[in-house]
């Protein structure tokens, strides 16, 4: 029987590990203090050490190897193919706190490269927008943002260190149509320091167009390190 101190003694250990994991204090590979040194830090048994242990374990916090000891998990991030996500939605569904850096923010008009992002026959003025998104203190993804300023021009006026490209145009532009790319890469120079990663690890790339009735609006390509995001797609026999 489980008296009122056990109990609160398993919320206590249950909340200061979560916390330490959600905090980055204890990134993933963290060695988890063993059952015997953390029921001396609590002064209670091993069993209540050990029920909290293993309800961490259930919620995919930590990882428990036999002989091993427990390790704080990679956390993986989940994204539906045929949706439009918002990354700080990703990060928040592993329960860690999620912020952005502005890397590149630049004007620009002409170039090539930008109309064949776009898929545009023409000459277009485009909005470049480079950011890093974290999760907790770690580097989640990379993203590189093309926006069509000839169709979208007040997004040249918009301050992206508060709110991220995404999910402003996802609020403010309506989109008609949209293609999802998705490969595998390695991990270049520009990336693998944006990520702190080693050159060439594997990335999952996610690459997005949508288009209104105005014309392309954006293409983006979002890098993932490829141990931390899978993408998930349910679908329906057709009738």
């Amino acid at each position: 029987m489980t008296t009122g101190k056990e109990a609160t003694l398993h919320q206590r250990i249950l909340s200061d590990i979560e916390g330490r994991i959600v905090s980055g204090d204890w990134p993933p590979g963290h060695r988890i203090p063993f059952e015997l040194a953390l029921a001396e830090q609590y002064d209670c048994s091993r069993m209540t050490v050990n029920k909290a242990l293993t309800q961490l374990a259930r919620a995919g916090l930590i990882e428990r190897r036999k002989r091993s000891g427990s390790f704080v998990t990679q956390p993986q991030a989940q994204s539906a193919v045929l949706e439009i996500h918002d990354i700080k939605s990703e990060v928040q569904s592993l329960n860690l706190p999620y912020s952005h850096k502005i890397v590149r923010h630049a004007r620009r008009k002409g170039r090539i490269e930008d109309a064949r992002r776009l898929e545009f026959a023409g000459s277009v003025s485009a909005l470049e927008v480079i950011c890093v998104h974290y999760a907790g203190r770690r580097p989640f993804c990379l993203e590189d943002r093309v926006i069509n300023l000839d169709a979208v021009p007040e997004a040249g006026q918009v301050d992206f260190d508060a709110l991220p490209p995404g999910p402003w145009l996802l609020n403010q532009v309506p989109w008609s149509t949209a293609e999802h790319q998705i490969r595998a890469i390695a991990a270049d120079s520009e990336a693998a320091a944006s990520l702190d990663i080693a050159k060439g690890t594997a990335c999952l790339v996610v690459e997005r167009r949508t288009w209104s009735g105005l014309g392309p609006i954006t293409h983006v390509r979002l890098t993932y390190p490829g141990d931390r995001h899978s993408l998930v797609a349910r679908f329906a026999p057709s009738s």
